[in-house]
């Protein structure tokens, strides 16, 4: 099956796209991954095998294990995502290494329960996803992936999406 973009009239949320293709998606499994290539769909086979292997119901990319990594980050900005997933991990016990990452394989029905049970905006959207996935008793596995740093466009990351992750960090410690 080709895959189908099915825009929308502007940006409204990490949440609210989820929910928007997931109207659109069929079948018993949905893959999330940017649309800008950062996540190369060579990785899908390697997710595809893991769930098959194993089961799961969430398959995650990851930066931060053997075979992983990022390409095209300044030192700062790896630093920056290292760290906070480090603190996430020592805080909340996620049962992932990287909570911040959004190239994922979800059991649809899986999907539909932790959207649903998610409040998160922005980029605490991912870790909550992660963290509620463990708190449910959800199978979560990796697979090691390279993030390829978008070629067209900026990233969003600066002091207010800190301080926004900050704040979700402290709202998933108190209530998960």
């Amino acid at each position: 099956m080709l895959p189908l973009l099915r825009a929308r009239p502007r940006k409204l949320g990490l949440g609210t796209a989820y929910l928007h293709g997931l109207k659109h998606a069929s079948g018993e499994f949905v893959v999330i991954m940017d649309a800008d290539l950062s996540h190369h769909p060579k990785y899908l086979p390697s997710f595809i095998r893991k769930q098959k292997e194993t089961g799961a119901d969430v398959v995650t990319g990851t930066r931060y294990v053997k075979n992983g990594g990022v390409h095209g980050w300044n030192l700062m900005r790896k630093l920056t995502s290292r760290g906070a997933n480090v603190l996430a991990q020592t805080l909340l016990q996620p049962g992932a290494s990287d909570l911040t990452g959004s190239f994922r394989l979800y059991k649809r029905d899986a999907l539909e329960d932790l959207i649903s049970s998610c409040v998160s905006k922005g980029y605490v959207f991912q870790m909550e996803m992660i963290v509620r996935a463990t708190r449910k008793g959800y199978h979560i596995e990796e697979v090691p992936i390279t993030f390829v740093d978008r070629v067209f466009g900026i990233s969003k990351l600066g002091g207010s999406e800190i301080v926004e992750y900050l704040k979700g960090l402290v709202y998933l410690l108190l209530t998960t």
